[in-house]
């Protein structure tokens, strides 16, 4: 079943078609064909068999419109059933795979929206995607041109203790910004009814099963963990719903509050909030706290990204990724960033999570057929 019809640029009018497969969480579809991208319903996280089966029955559909596709996109990770169902239909059809990176295809959906073929700078902020030097990426600096990019700078990257479990206990990635603070021995003071406190502070010191992320979702995480709004998530990204709510609720009541001047540090590309983060370790009121993560991530992120756009010679930033499903913060970013001279571009039709994923799959797949 179709569920969103996106016409692509006039350049891409008799385009040959392809069929891109999305990734794990919010799974949908895409098939690009005459110069028109249609997605697929979203089946969900492919966590379960009826997500999997229903994600088989909808690239189905999809072919069956194709006719009789030469490409299909799919997630760089091998282990997605995404990625795997993809390999098989390749292989059934005797037509080439394409892997893409799960940032680029982000940034490649909302340049695919806009028809935007030029050179970008290119925002990613998620919780995760597997990076090209096999490691968990999530706030990304890109520069993107169709089937290729360049990742120009990342988050200071953060551990996460306990691994996956990390994602899901935000108290988890407080205390590992802390011990990266100095400060590990405010951990079993600020979380006394978290009977892992011990074992976690162990993992850290000792560096076990503690990977390293560069995910904007943990750096929320951490910030809501250090302000005691979520400590343990319920449902999907509730711990940056609260900060957002936080925030909103504070800067309705006062107006935005003035960035922290020294809340980050920009080195070689890396952009290293964490000394924000440990004012937020201080912080007694949560509202107030929120506000001033909003406005000095937004305050770090334009610099960060007007020095690329001043180093690459570009104007045009596109922001994916679902972090900016938060309206602060991807209404900040456009004041600041129009402020500064620079074209910013967003998802449209589609949203900025990755349910929209597999038109920037698509896209890719489409420049790198095109530069064959």
């Amino acid at each position: 079943m179709t569920e969103a019809v996106i016409p692509l640029t006039a350049h891409f009018a008799g385009a040959v078609p392809v069929l891109a497969a999305g990734a794990w969480f919010k799974n949908a579809l895409c098939g690009v064909k005459g110069g028109e991208a249609r997605m697929s319903r979203v089946v969900g996280d492919l966590n379960t068999p009826e997500a999997c089966i229903a994600h088989e029955q909808e690239a189905e559909t999809l072919l069956v419109w194709l006719g009789e596709p030469v490409a299909i996109a799919h997630d760089l990770h091998p282990d997605f059933h995404s990625s795997r169902h993809a390999a098989g239909i390749a292989a059934r059809l005797g037509i080439t795979a394409v892997p893409v990176q799960h940032h680029h295809a982000h940034i490649a959906a909302v340049c695919a929206e806009h028809g935007e073929c030029g050179p970008v700078i290119g925002l990613a902020l998620d919780g995760v995607g597997l990076g090209t030097d096999s490691t968990p990426w999530g706030g990304e600096l890109l520069k993107v041109e169709g089937a290729h990019f360049e990742r120009l700078g990342h988050l200071a990257p953060l551990a996460l203790p306990g691994g996956d479990r990390a994602a899901r206990e935000p108290w988890r990635m407080a205390a590992a910004v802390l011990h990266d603070l100095g400060r590990g021995h405010e951990v079993a003071a600020r979380y006394p009814g978290e009977p892992g406190v011990p074992t976690v502070l162990a993992m850290l010191e000792k560096k076990l099963n503690c990977p390293r992320t560069s995910s904007a979702g943990r750096l929320f995480d951490a910030a809501s963990g250090l302000l005691g709004l979520c400590l343990k998530m319920d449902m999907d990204a509730e711990a940056a719903i609260k900060l957002e709510q936080a925030a909103t609720r504070r800067i309705e009541a006062e107006g935005w509050p003035q960035a922290m001047a020294d809340g980050w540090r920009l080195d070689d590309g890396v952009l290293d909030l964490r000394p924000l983060l440990g004012e937020l370790a201080g912080q007694r009121d949560a509202e107030q706290g929120a506000a001033l993560f909003h406005a000095t991530l937004v305050a770090a992120l334009s610099e960060w990204t007007q020095r690329a756009c001043v180093s690459a010679g570009i104007e045009t930033v596109a922001l994916g990724g679902g972090c900016f499903f938060n309206r602060l913060l991807s209404a900040g970013l456009r004041r600041d960033l129009e402020a500064l001279g620079l074209r910013m571009l967003a998802p449209i039709k589609l949203v900025p999570g990755d349910a929209g994923l597999a038109l920037g799959q698509a896209w890719v797949a489409l420049h790198s057929l095109e530069s064959r």
